[in-house]
């Protein structure tokens, strides 16, 4: 299975394109990009030309389902923990200066 040919792009396509995608691309570089571009648009019409009835589609190499924890609420354990990092607490709760008067 080879690449059909595609005729290259014309320069005005070329430089839209470049524009859309912010691409700086020269006058001079248009005619390359253009073939380049052809070449691309033949790839993926050959990929278009691929026969898959009967694949399932995969998101993923394995179908393993993900592990999930239960979605339980808790107070992580750990208050001690992080209160010590605390300059100033009070009743398990950070101490904070007043912003609003």
């Amino acid at each position: 299975m080879g690449f059909v040919q595609y005729a290259p792009m014309d320069t005005e396509t070329v430089a839209r394109v470049a524009r859309l995608a912010r691409l700086a691309v020269s006058p001079d570089q248009q005619k390359a990009v253009a073939g380049e571009l052809g070449q691309i648009l033949a790839f993926v019409e050959q990929l278009n030309s691929v026969d898959v009835t009967g694949i399932k589609p995969v998101a993923g190499v394995h179908d393993d389902a993900l592990r999930q924890r239960d979605d339980v609420v808790n107070d992580g354990n750990c208050a001690a923990d992080i209160l010590q990092n605390a300059p100033q607490t009070m009743a398990d709760f950070f101490v904070v200066p007043k912003v609003v008067e």
